[in-house]
Protein backbone atom coordinates (compact mmCIF):
# COMPACT_ATOMS: atom_id res chain seq x y z
CA UNK A 1 0.00 0.00 0.00
CA UNK A 2 1.64 3.35 -0.96
CA UNK A 3 1.73 5.87 1.61
CA UNK A 4 -1.20 8.17 -0.43
CA UNK A 5 -3.39 5.19 0.18
CA UNK A 6 -2.82 5.09 3.80
CA UNK A 7 -3.46 8.42 4.30
CA UNK A 8 -6.72 8.60 2.58
CA UNK A 9 -7.70 5.36 4.45
CA UNK A 10 -6.94 7.00 7.62
CA UNK A 11 -8.76 10.27 6.62
CA UNK A 12 -12.09 8.31 6.23
CA UNK A 13 -11.19 6.65 10.05
CA UNK A 14 -9.21 3.54 8.95
CA UNK A 15 -6.88 1.47 11.37
CA UNK A 16 -4.38 0.51 9.10
CA UNK A 17 -2.15 -2.50 10.59
CA UNK A 18 1.24 -2.88 8.83
CA UNK A 19 3.18 -6.14 8.61
CA UNK A 20 5.95 -3.68 11.02
CA UNK A 21 8.89 -5.29 9.52
CA UNK A 22 11.03 -3.17 11.57
CA UNK A 23 9.61 -5.70 14.68
CA UNK A 24 11.93 -7.84 16.42
CA UNK A 25 9.27 -10.15 16.54
CA UNK A 26 6.08 -11.34 14.58
CA UNK A 27 2.61 -9.55 15.74
CA UNK A 28 0.46 -12.16 13.58
CA UNK A 29 2.42 -15.09 15.19
CA UNK A 30 0.16 -18.18 15.98
CA UNK A 31 2.03 -20.62 17.41
CA UNK A 32 4.33 -20.84 21.31
CA UNK A 33 7.96 -19.87 20.80
CA UNK A 34 11.18 -22.87 21.54
CA UNK A 35 13.60 -21.97 24.08
CA UNK A 36 16.34 -22.90 20.67
CA UNK A 37 13.98 -20.29 18.72
CA UNK A 38 14.18 -17.41 21.30
CA UNK A 39 17.81 -17.82 22.16
CA UNK A 40 19.00 -18.95 18.30
CA UNK A 41 22.42 -18.25 17.45
CA UNK A 42 23.66 -17.96 20.91
CA UNK A 43 26.79 -20.22 20.38
CA UNK A 44 28.23 -17.65 18.10
CA UNK A 45 27.15 -14.60 19.16
CA UNK A 46 26.04 -12.58 22.85
CA UNK A 47 22.64 -12.93 24.15
CA UNK A 48 21.84 -9.28 23.77
CA UNK A 49 22.18 -9.98 19.86
CA UNK A 50 19.61 -13.32 20.54
CA UNK A 51 16.05 -12.48 19.24
CA UNK A 52 15.27 -13.15 23.35
CA UNK A 53 17.31 -10.38 23.86
CA UNK A 54 16.13 -8.03 21.06
CA UNK A 55 12.31 -8.14 21.75
CA UNK A 56 12.94 -7.72 25.91
CA UNK A 57 14.79 -4.50 24.62
CA UNK A 58 11.82 -3.45 22.59
CA UNK A 59 9.24 -4.67 25.40
CA UNK A 60 11.16 -2.08 27.85
CA UNK A 61 11.46 0.47 25.29
CA UNK A 62 7.71 1.08 24.83
CA UNK A 63 6.56 -0.36 27.90
CA UNK A 64 5.51 3.10 29.32
CA UNK A 65 4.06 4.69 25.91
CA UNK A 66 0.87 5.55 25.34
CA UNK A 67 0.89 5.19 21.63
CA UNK A 68 -2.17 3.45 19.67
CA UNK A 69 0.09 1.96 17.32
CA UNK A 70 2.79 -0.02 19.73
CA UNK A 71 -0.56 -1.22 21.89
CA UNK A 72 -2.50 -2.36 19.07
CA UNK A 73 1.13 -4.85 18.35
CA UNK A 74 1.58 -5.85 22.02
CA UNK A 75 -2.25 -6.77 21.94
CA UNK A 76 -2.13 -8.26 18.98
CA UNK A 77 0.78 -11.18 19.73
CA UNK A 78 0.29 -11.32 23.40
CA UNK A 79 -3.46 -12.37 22.33
CA UNK A 80 -2.25 -14.45 19.90
CA UNK A 81 0.45 -15.96 22.14
CA UNK A 82 -2.44 -16.61 25.07
CA UNK A 83 -4.84 -18.59 22.82
CA UNK A 84 -2.10 -20.62 21.38
CA UNK A 85 -0.75 -21.60 25.39
CA UNK A 86 -4.60 -22.68 25.94
CA UNK A 87 -4.77 -24.59 22.80
CA UNK A 88 -1.26 -26.07 23.79
CA UNK A 89 -2.47 -26.59 27.30
CA UNK A 90 -6.03 -28.46 26.47
CA UNK A 91 -5.92 -31.96 27.81
CA UNK A 92 -2.99 -31.84 30.06
CA UNK A 93 -2.24 -32.11 33.23
CA UNK A 94 0.40 -29.46 34.70
CA UNK A 95 1.82 -28.54 37.80
CA UNK A 96 3.58 -25.09 38.11
CA UNK A 97 6.70 -24.99 39.95
CA UNK A 98 7.39 -21.72 41.19
CA UNK A 99 10.51 -20.41 43.44
CA UNK A 100 13.27 -18.38 43.42
CA UNK A 101 15.43 -16.89 39.96
CA UNK A 102 18.34 -16.26 42.11
CA UNK A 103 18.63 -20.34 43.00
CA UNK A 104 22.39 -20.91 41.77
CA UNK A 105 23.75 -24.44 39.83
CA UNK A 106 25.68 -26.47 41.82
CA UNK A 107 23.79 -26.08 44.76
CA UNK A 108 21.19 -28.68 46.68
CA UNK A 109 18.45 -26.73 45.92
CA UNK A 110 19.19 -26.49 42.29
CA UNK A 111 19.59 -30.11 42.28
CA UNK A 112 16.18 -30.53 44.42
CA UNK A 113 14.35 -28.41 41.74
CA UNK A 114 15.47 -30.70 39.26
CA UNK A 115 14.65 -34.09 40.57
CA UNK A 116 11.00 -32.56 40.99
CA UNK A 117 10.87 -31.50 37.52
CA UNK A 118 11.61 -34.99 36.14
CA UNK A 119 9.93 -37.06 38.89
CA UNK A 120 6.96 -35.25 37.72
CA UNK A 121 7.19 -35.48 34.15
CA UNK A 122 8.00 -39.22 34.44
CA UNK A 123 4.20 -39.17 36.14
CA UNK A 124 2.86 -37.80 33.14
CA UNK A 125 2.80 -33.87 34.48
CA UNK A 126 3.51 -31.34 32.37
CA UNK A 127 6.02 -29.07 34.43
CA UNK A 128 5.07 -24.92 34.01
CA UNK A 129 7.50 -22.55 35.36
CA UNK A 130 8.00 -18.51 34.25
CA UNK A 131 11.30 -19.70 31.74
CA UNK A 132 13.68 -18.35 33.60
CA UNK A 133 16.73 -19.12 35.61
CA UNK A 134 17.16 -20.43 39.24
CA UNK A 135 14.55 -22.73 40.37
CA UNK A 136 12.66 -22.40 37.38
CA UNK A 137 15.64 -23.60 35.22
CA UNK A 138 16.10 -26.24 37.20
CA UNK A 139 12.60 -28.01 37.15
CA UNK A 140 12.64 -27.45 33.18
CA UNK A 141 15.78 -29.42 33.14
CA UNK A 142 14.45 -32.50 35.18
CA UNK A 143 11.57 -32.27 33.15
CA UNK A 144 13.84 -32.01 29.81
CA UNK A 145 15.73 -35.22 31.10
CA UNK A 146 12.79 -37.09 32.42
CA UNK A 147 14.02 -40.30 30.06
CA UNK A 148 17.33 -40.03 30.72
CA UNK A 149 19.03 -41.89 33.60
CA UNK A 150 19.99 -40.67 36.98
CA UNK A 151 23.73 -40.15 35.80
CA UNK A 152 22.77 -38.32 33.04
CA UNK A 153 21.15 -35.60 35.19
CA UNK A 154 23.86 -35.63 37.55
CA UNK A 155 26.18 -34.99 34.83
CA UNK A 156 24.16 -32.33 33.24
CA UNK A 157 24.17 -30.83 36.60
CA UNK A 158 27.68 -31.42 37.10
CA UNK A 159 28.63 -29.37 33.63
CA UNK A 160 25.80 -26.40 34.69
CA UNK A 161 27.50 -25.98 38.02
CA UNK A 162 30.56 -24.37 36.31
CA UNK A 163 28.55 -21.36 34.94
CA UNK A 164 26.58 -20.70 38.17
CA UNK A 165 23.97 -18.13 37.28
CA UNK A 166 23.48 -15.63 34.75
CA UNK A 167 25.77 -13.12 36.39
CA UNK A 168 28.27 -11.87 35.12
CA UNK A 169 27.38 -13.47 31.48
CA UNK A 170 24.14 -14.30 30.55
CA UNK A 171 25.68 -15.18 27.44
CA UNK A 172 27.81 -18.08 28.89
CA UNK A 173 24.90 -19.35 31.28
CA UNK A 174 23.02 -20.30 28.20
CA UNK A 175 25.80 -21.42 26.08
CA UNK A 176 26.27 -24.19 28.77
CA UNK A 177 22.77 -24.71 28.78
CA UNK A 178 22.65 -25.55 24.94
CA UNK A 179 26.04 -27.67 25.72
CA UNK A 180 23.94 -30.02 27.80
CA UNK A 181 21.12 -30.05 25.28
CA UNK A 182 23.49 -30.81 22.44
CA UNK A 183 24.43 -33.61 24.54
CA UNK A 184 20.76 -35.08 25.58
CA UNK A 185 19.05 -33.67 21.86
CA UNK A 186 16.35 -36.11 22.81
CA UNK A 187 15.00 -33.99 25.27
CA UNK A 188 13.91 -31.42 23.29
CA UNK A 189 10.81 -33.51 21.34
CA UNK A 190 9.82 -33.67 25.08
CA UNK A 191 6.40 -31.64 25.80
CA UNK A 192 6.79 -32.03 29.70
CA UNK A 193 8.47 -28.54 29.88
CA UNK A 194 6.55 -25.33 29.96
CA UNK A 195 7.69 -21.60 30.11
CA UNK A 196 5.68 -18.73 30.22
CA UNK A 197 7.11 -15.30 31.21
CA UNK A 198 6.96 -11.77 30.26
CA UNK A 199 10.00 -9.65 28.36
CA UNK A 200 9.37 -6.90 31.11
CA UNK A 201 10.03 -9.13 34.16
CA UNK A 202 10.25 -6.53 37.18
CA UNK A 203 12.31 -9.03 39.14
CA UNK A 204 15.82 -8.55 37.49
CA UNK A 205 17.29 -10.45 34.51
CA UNK A 206 14.81 -13.35 33.31
CA UNK A 207 16.63 -14.46 30.03
CA UNK A 208 14.88 -17.70 28.78
CA UNK A 209 16.13 -21.34 29.74
CA UNK A 210 17.46 -23.80 27.20
CA UNK A 211 15.55 -26.59 28.74
CA UNK A 212 11.85 -25.28 27.76
CA UNK A 213 10.79 -27.34 25.16
CA UNK A 214 7.86 -24.75 24.22
CA UNK A 215 7.60 -20.92 25.64
CA UNK A 216 5.17 -18.24 25.74
CA UNK A 217 6.22 -15.04 25.98
CA UNK A 218 4.27 -12.37 26.32
CA UNK A 219 4.82 -8.27 26.13
CA UNK A 220 3.22 -7.19 28.86
CA UNK A 221 2.85 -8.62 32.04
CA UNK A 222 -0.35 -8.57 32.74
CA UNK A 223 -1.24 -11.60 30.67
CA UNK A 224 1.45 -13.16 32.14
CA UNK A 225 0.26 -13.08 35.66
CA UNK A 226 -2.25 -15.73 34.69
CA UNK A 227 0.19 -18.08 32.69
CA UNK A 228 1.49 -20.72 34.77
CA UNK A 229 -0.60 -19.94 38.07
CA UNK A 230 -4.05 -20.25 35.74
CA UNK A 231 -2.87 -23.08 33.98
CA UNK A 232 -1.93 -25.16 36.89
CA UNK A 233 -4.69 -27.33 36.38
CA UNK A 234 -3.18 -30.45 38.89
CA UNK A 235 -1.19 -28.28 41.45
CA UNK A 236 1.39 -25.64 42.30
CA UNK A 237 4.49 -26.16 44.29
CA UNK A 238 6.46 -23.33 45.94
CA UNK A 239 9.88 -23.85 46.10
CA UNK A 240 11.78 -21.48 48.41
CA UNK A 241 12.18 -18.04 46.90
CA UNK A 242 12.03 -14.34 48.34
CA UNK A 243 9.35 -11.30 47.50
CA UNK A 244 8.18 -12.70 44.24
CA UNK A 245 7.23 -16.10 45.27
CA UNK A 246 5.14 -15.05 48.53
CA UNK A 247 3.14 -12.96 45.67
CA UNK A 248 2.47 -15.50 43.99
CA UNK A 249 1.68 -17.98 46.63
CA UNK A 250 -0.94 -15.65 47.95
CA UNK A 251 -1.94 -14.97 44.10
CA UNK A 252 -2.49 -18.95 43.56
CA UNK A 253 -4.68 -18.68 47.04
CA UNK A 254 -6.94 -15.81 46.52
CA UNK A 255 -9.63 -17.51 43.58
CA UNK A 256 -9.25 -20.90 45.88
CA UNK A 257 -10.40 -18.70 49.12
CA UNK A 258 -13.56 -17.32 47.30
CA UNK A 259 -14.29 -20.35 44.59
CA UNK A 260 -17.00 -23.13 45.01
CA UNK A 261 -15.65 -24.71 41.99
CA UNK A 262 -12.61 -27.58 42.22
CA UNK A 263 -9.58 -26.55 43.79
CA UNK A 264 -6.13 -27.36 42.61
CA UNK A 265 -3.48 -29.01 45.43
CA UNK A 266 -1.46 -25.77 46.89
CA UNK A 267 2.50 -27.06 48.45
CA UNK A 268 4.84 -24.93 49.70
CA UNK A 269 8.01 -27.34 50.15
CA UNK A 270 10.68 -26.29 53.01
CA UNK A 271 9.24 -25.99 56.56
CA UNK A 272 11.57 -24.20 58.55
CA UNK A 273 12.34 -21.76 54.87
CA UNK A 274 7.92 -20.81 55.24
CA UNK A 275 7.25 -20.71 58.88
CA UNK A 276 10.73 -18.57 59.89
CA UNK A 277 12.77 -17.17 57.39
CA UNK A 278 9.38 -16.08 55.48
CA UNK A 279 6.48 -17.35 57.28
CA UNK A 280 3.79 -17.06 54.67
CA UNK A 281 2.63 -20.40 55.95
CA UNK A 282 1.15 -19.00 58.86
CA UNK A 283 -0.91 -16.70 56.99
CA UNK A 284 -1.73 -18.91 54.18
CA UNK A 285 -2.97 -21.78 56.93
CA UNK A 286 -5.15 -19.02 58.21
CA UNK A 287 -6.87 -18.02 55.38
CA UNK A 288 -7.79 -21.87 54.84
CA UNK A 289 -9.16 -21.94 58.16
CA UNK A 290 -13.53 -22.92 57.79
CA UNK A 291 -12.81 -23.09 54.41
CA UNK A 292 -12.34 -25.45 51.28
CA UNK A 293 -9.12 -24.04 51.19
CA UNK A 294 -7.78 -25.35 53.86
CA UNK A 295 -7.97 -29.19 52.37
CA UNK A 296 -6.26 -28.24 49.78
CA UNK A 297 -2.75 -26.50 50.85
CA UNK A 298 0.24 -28.37 52.70
CA UNK A 299 3.53 -27.85 54.50
CA UNK A 300 6.14 -30.65 53.42
CA UNK A 301 9.90 -30.61 53.87
CA UNK A 302 10.79 -33.00 50.18
CA UNK A 303 9.79 -33.15 47.23
CA UNK A 304 8.47 -36.54 47.19
CA UNK A 305 5.72 -36.01 49.68
CA UNK A 306 4.84 -33.00 47.27
CA UNK A 307 4.64 -35.56 44.29
CA UNK A 308 2.89 -38.07 46.19
CA UNK A 309 0.16 -35.28 47.37
CA UNK A 310 -0.01 -34.31 43.71
CA UNK A 311 -0.52 -38.14 42.37
CA UNK A 312 -3.01 -38.47 45.19
CA UNK A 313 -4.97 -35.55 44.43
CA UNK A 314 -4.33 -36.00 40.40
Amino acid sequence: MDSQAENELHKAGALVLSSAPELPFNPYRLDLYTSAELLQGIEGMPYEQTPDARVREWAHKVADTVGVHDGILKGLHDSAMTAALHRYAAGKRIVGIMGGHSLKRGTDGFAVAARLGRTLARHGFVVGTEGGPGAMEAANLGAYLADADDHVLDSALGRLAAIPDVEPSVTDWARSAFEVRDLHPAGARSTASLGVAPWTNVYGEDPANAFTTVMAKFLTRTLEDFGVLGLANAGLVFLPGAAGTVQEIFEAAMPSYYTDGPIRPIILVGKEHWTTKLPAWALLSALGEGRRLGGRISLVDDVESAVALLREAS
